[in-house]
């Protein structure tokens, strides 16, 4: 297998649809439209369960294929190494209000995202330690890298 790196969904999905790769990893919300259609196959999801919505219920975890893989999307905002203590703090603090409005859990909803409200040290953490799996995971199955 050859690893290709892609700058998102838009570019997979155009990779696909136009056979110049064969499999790919993307967010499955994204890919829902073509799966629907039959121009691609979801082969797995990469989520502790299967996901509950109607067409997606019968899509297997890779858990469940065998495979221990668990990888969210996540989508986040990023500051710069020149950010002050001051606006960072504002930042977060504006994020944290965010996340835990109802507007924001009908747009999550209406744009089928998964729930994962990680901010500031707790999501440079996270971040920081899927590098990590991932390295692992690219070693394991002989990734070139």
């Amino acid at each position: 297998m050859r690893n290709i790196a892609l700058e998102g969904g838009g570019e997979i999905t155009t990779a696909l649809l136009g056979g110049h790769i064969q499999v790919s990893s993307t967010d499955v919300f994204e890919s829902m439209p073509y799966v629907l259609r039959g121009e691609v196959c979801l082969l797995a999801v990469f989520s502790e369960s299967r996901l509950d919505t109607p067409e997606m219920k019968d899509i297997p975890t890779a858990r469940e294929q065998g495979y221990d893989i668990v990888c969210p999307v996540v989508r986040g905002f990023y500051l710069g190494p020149k950010v002050s203590d001051e606006t960072y703090a504002w930042w977060k603090d504006t994020f944290d209000k965010q996340l835990t409005s109802e507007t924001f859990a009908t747009l999550r909803s209406e744009r089928k995202l998964l729930p994962f409200a990680l901010t500031g040290e707790e999501l440079d953490k996270y971040v920081k330690q899927q590098i990590v799996n991932y390295r692992l995971l690219v070693k394991e199955i002989a990734l070139p890298q």
